[in-house]
């Protein structure tokens, strides 16, 4: 299976309870249904992303990074590759890549889908359109910054860093439900 059939199926079987999510749900994949180069960055109007909630062993705790394009804290993640087999373990190699963690353990249904505008590393103005999934760090997880982040920290999942997006919010609601 593609990277792009994986995306195709995974929203195709995902039924959020919020209908809100349903319709971006929906929407995306309308997009990526008409997109056969949707998971490439190099797909100027948009392109599919795979982001992962990393939560602690209990659950109470979520790793953020300091995003230093964004100057915000925001979950894991980033561009599929086109060796990513599919989009939970392009999200998975996200969440690994950008915390250090060793034994990370990943859900195969996505928890959100959240569209952004951004520029890019390509310098162009573009949409992620970004499939969110929840991960899990074993118990004493060690976390290390990698040069995609200014600073990596545990957050309590009710409280948040000051300004948090709603996307954030909406995720961490969504996956401690």
């Amino acid at each position: 299976m593609s990277l792009h059939a994986s995306v195709v199926d995974a929203l195709n079987d995902w039924r959020p309870s919020d209908p809100a999510q349903d319709t971006v749900r929906l929407a995306v994949l309308a997009f990526v249904l008409a997109r056969p180069d949707a998971c490439q960055r190099a797909c100027v109007p948009g392109h599919v992303t795979a982001s992962a909630l990393v939560l602690d062993h209990t659950g109470t705790h979520a790793l953020l990074t300091l995003h230093p394009r964004l100057g915000r804290w925001v979950q894991l993640g980033g561009h599929c590759e086109d060796d990513d087999p599919d989009i939970a373990s392009a999200a998975l190699r996200e969440a690994r890549e950008e915390s250090g963690i060793d034994g990370l353990t990943i859900g195969a249904t996505p928890a959100a889908v959240h569209v952004h505008a951004l520029t890019c590393s390509l310098g162009v103005p573009t949409h992620h359109l970004d499939v969110q999934f929840v991960a899990r760090a074993p118990k004493d997880a060690s976390i290390t910054i990698s040069d995609e982040s200014v600073d990596l920290r545990w957050w309590p999942v009710d409280h948040l860093p000051p300004g948090s997006d709603y996307g954030l919010t909406q995720l961490v609601q969504t996956s401690v439900e």
